[in-house]
């Protein structure tokens, strides 16, 4: 993580996503905006909850580690998504770990400001409630996605969510082949049946499995066989 002292950058994320009216004057000298770099974590699970983050560039992993070591991706997130808000309602550590999949960006404002400065702000507490409610929308639907749609239309909206953020050209569209596991449990099916549609895509011209990785062929037939339901 990396603070980034650019004040005229900071106030052009505020502008571009309409967050002027969210924070009051009274914040608008603790707003800090962050630099991700690929791969990095911005918060992990278990940890204390000290920052609300506002996620302004680039795209971001959430997923949860069982006391088994197994991990299950819960989404993939692009801006303006919050990282934090729950933690800061309800008081308690962070919940899930976040992960840049791309260089990210993200406006920060530590909890004991808002506190402070903002705990009885609306339109702050109106966004907030946005951000939330939103939140168990997605959720629904991402329940009702992987129990309505067969497996190879499951992992091609996988493979577009992780393999490509439409801010950042420099994600190649390629996928670790050793967490297959952790994909599998993500879309929901066995390792072993995910092997199986894995190789369909690939005699299909989708995709291509060499050297580790998954590397994705046609996005544009990917994103038809996902029905563009990916999910975000």
């Amino acid at each position: 993580m990396k603070e980034i002292q650019d004040q005229k950058q900071l106030h052009s994320f505020l502008q571009t996503y309409q967050l002027e009216t969210i924070f009051n004057e009274a914040l608008m000298p603790y707003l800090s905006l962050y630099r991700f770099d690929q791969g990095e974590l911005i918060c992990s699970q278990g940890e204390p909850s000290q920052v609300l983050y506002v996620l302004v560039k680039g795209k971001i992993k959430v997923y949860t580690t069982s006391e088994e070591g197994k991990i299950l991706i819960i989404s993939f997130k692009t801006p303006t998504e919050v990282i934090g808000d729950i933690e800061y309602i309800q008081h308690i550590p962070i919940i899930n770990t976040v992960e840049a999949v791309s260089q990210v960006n993200m406006i920060g404002v530590p909890y004991r400001m808002l506190e402070k400065y903002a705990a009885d702000y609306p339109p702050l507490l109106n966004f907030l409630l946005h951000v939330i409610t939103r939140k168990f929308y997605v959720k629904s639907n991402f329940l009702s996605f992987n129990m309505m749609h067969p497996v190879e239309v499951r992992l091609a909206s996988y493979l577009l969510s992780v393999s490509y953020d439409d801010s950042d050209s420099e994600i190649p569209g390629q996928l670790n082949s050793f967490r297959l596991t952790d994909v599998a449990n993500f879309i929901g099916t066995s390792y072993r049946h995910l092997n199986r549609i894995i190789q369909k895509l690939c005699t299909e011209g989708l995709i291509e499995r060499s050297k580790g990785l998954i590397l994705v062929k046609d996005k544009e037939g990917l994103s038809a066989l996902a029905n563009h339901n990916i999910y975000e």
